[in-house]
């Protein structure tokens, strides 16, 4: 008997699409890749209408017209009400029999473990954490920044920066390097020059992410503000994996904490150690290790949790995707 196409998995984040149709032995038969998937902004049909797009070459390039199930992980699905709203979506599409959809934050915890059991903290352009367990028992935070207590996140040091550089030049803040070298990397002499030049747009607002790595780089030269603008991040990731632990009855039992984004997948030094040592004093008992397998592969293998693939077939389709 030929292979059947058993999970469809999608990783759908703001800036990218990955998808991949695997078959019943774990074997991947195709993949693709497509735009963001950002119905906040286009609506939700408009959104999915460029996922079809994704899952079509994928299934064409596969060979098949539909799936055993669905295992969508997706950027903006920050409640459940968002989840079952998406689920519903994508299941009028008939790609698959079942259809189940996470916050895009999961795929990073499940592509991270051996089994559905750990935390996840995920900071990229912004900040989120995740945990879970076999049993099916979940913790999350709705991760939509201030108004939901967030602080952090690649967009959200960069602004702080800003802040502190802005009050150092005036006056009204603590002296530090950031009033020279952030208005540096654009090219202009001062930070009002850098004010004017991002309230005027003359640069694009999205710019401003290009602003953490000078953070980070300027903490690492020994800046005291920038400094502490790393620590806080550590307590920050630290906050949220402690509580998610706590949630989960983990807190005393040996579970892995994945730090994943481009921020923390950065590595810098500082950011690193701070967690670890924060960790150590708050869950001592938390393997903390960064993740770097592509979130695809999470997606899929909480398809294969969802279809009881036995332990050979999920280390086929990580072997793929760690090869």
């Amino acid at each position: 008997m030929g292979l059947t196409a058993s999970v469809l998995a999608v990783d759908a984040g703001n800036s990218k699409t990955d998808v991949a149709v695997l078959a019943d032995d774990g074997s991947v038969l195709a993949t693709a890749r497509g735009g963001g998937f950002r119905p906040p902004v286009v609506g939700v049909e408009t959104a999915v209408d460029a996922l079809a797009d994704t899952v079509g070459r994928a299934f064409a390039a596969a060979g098949v017209s539909s799936v055993e199930h669905v295992s969508a992980c997706l950027a903006n699905a920050d409640f459940p009400v968002e989840e079952e709203r998406l689920a519903a979506a994508l299941h009028a599409r008939a790609w698959g029999g079942s259809v189940e959809v996470r916050n895009d934050t999961f795929a990073i915890l499940r592509a991270g473990v051996t089994e559905p059991r750990g935390v996840a903290v995920v900071c990229g352009a912004g900040i989120n954490c995740v945990g879970m367990r076999p049993d099916g028992r979940t913790a999350r935070f709705p991760a939509l920044g201030r108004i939901s207590g967030d602080w952090g996140g690649g967009w959200g040091l960069a602004e702080e920066a800003l802040w502190h550089a802005a009050r150092a030049e005036d006056g009204r803040g603590a002296g530090t390097d950031l009033a020279r070298v952030l208005p540096s990397h654009f090219g202009l002499p001062s930070m009002y020059a850098l004010i004017e030049a991002l309230h005027l747009e003359e640069i694009a607002p999205a710019r401003r992410h290009e602003l953490t790595p000078v953070l980070f780089a300027t903490a690492a030269a020994g800046d005291p503000v920038a400094r502490s603008l790393v620590d806080r991040l550590a307590d920050e990731v630290v906050s949220m994996a402690t509580v998610a632990l706590t949630r989960l009855d983990l807190l005393d039992e040996e579970t892995p904490v994945l730090l994943g984004g481009s921020v923390l997948a950065a590595r810098h030094p500082q950011l690193d150690d701070r967690i670890g040592e924060l960790l150590a004093e708050r869950a001592p008992k938390a393997v903390p290790r960064v993740v770097t397998a592509s979130p695809v592969l999470g997606a899929a293998l909480l398809g294969l949790d969802r279809v009881a693939a036995p332990p050979e077939v999920q280390a086929r389709v990580r072997s793929y995707y760690e090869a």
